[in-house]
């Protein structure tokens, strides 16, 4: 019988050659979708996902509007074929729970109070799965609620920690999700550091775990740089196109 490869080799180099602290590769776009109000896409390391929000909009069904601020509602799903065994269509009890523990997130962070008896609605859907697809799905969720032009106290960022060979590493990918011995996913506000989810599976003791969050922390704030670089790219006002405009009209004056 063959023996598994270890997760870390005697330099701490993990199994796809990244350092313990070292993060995937992480890409976002914002403002993908055209007939959503804000939508993001993300790809880190191996997952692609798709964010998209809806709203500020009357809530349904009325029952459940609230008149003194808006209720936040997400729905996290990952598609059939976002893994290598086909996923069975539809909801599950972990899909379930990914999109509770998000909507709580973000109801943290979005002025609710604005917007009485509405909805601001929040689809994420994993289209490929590698490990992390709710920090992922979070994380763009939080790049497509901006471009929706939802005010916010702050954009939420998050990633995970966990423990492989007796090692903290940062970001799991598949394998060390699998076979490591602890996961800890945490979200938090960047900028004052506010804890808006954390989760844990697996065992780590009060230092480890006192390390494992400020692991994450300090990652997600690398994330949130390029959380506003993709907003900025969405927005950003270039000069070029005016000044083309601005030359057509003097030649058109100077032909009159």
């Amino acid at each position: 019988m063959e023996l598994e490869k270890p997760l870390l080799d005697e330099n701490k180099r993990r199994i796809d050659g990244r350092a313990v602290d070292e993060l995937r590769p992480i890409k976002i776009e914002a403002g993908v979708l055209n007939r959503a109000d804000g939508s993001a896409y993300l790809e880190w390391g191996e997952n692609k996902v798709l964010a998209a929000v809806y709203g500020p909009r009357e809530a349904h069904p009325r029952h459940r509007q609230d008149p003194t601020r808006a209720l936040v509602q997400c729905r996290y799903n990952m598609a059939a074929f976002s893994v290598s065994d086909r996923k069975r269509p539809g909801p599950d009890r972990r899909s379930v729970e990914i999109s509770k523990v998000i909507s709580e997130a973000f109801s943290f962070v979005v002025f609710r109070e604005q917007f009485p008896r509405t909805s601001v609605d929040i689809f994420i859907e994993v289209l490929q799965a590698e490990a992390g697809t709710r920090c992922a799905g979070l994380t763009a969720a939080s790049v497509a609620l901006a471009d929706a032009g939802i005010p916010m106290r702050d954009l939420v960022v998050s990633c995970a920690t966990g423990k492989a060979d007796g090692e903290l590493i940062l970001d799991p990918g598949k394998e060390e999700d699998n076979r490591g011995q602890a996961d800890m996913p945490l979200a938090v506000v960047p900028r004052t550091e506010d804890i808006v989810l954390l989760q844990m599976d697996g065992h780590l003791t009060q230092e480890e775990l006192k390390k494992a969050m400020r692991m994450s922390i300090d990652a997600c704030k690398e994330i949130y740089v390029i959380q506003k670089d993709a907003l900025r790219k969405r927005y950003a006002v270039t000069t070029e196109e005016p000044v083309e405009v601005q030359e057509t009209i003097d030649t058109q004056i100077k032909e009159e």
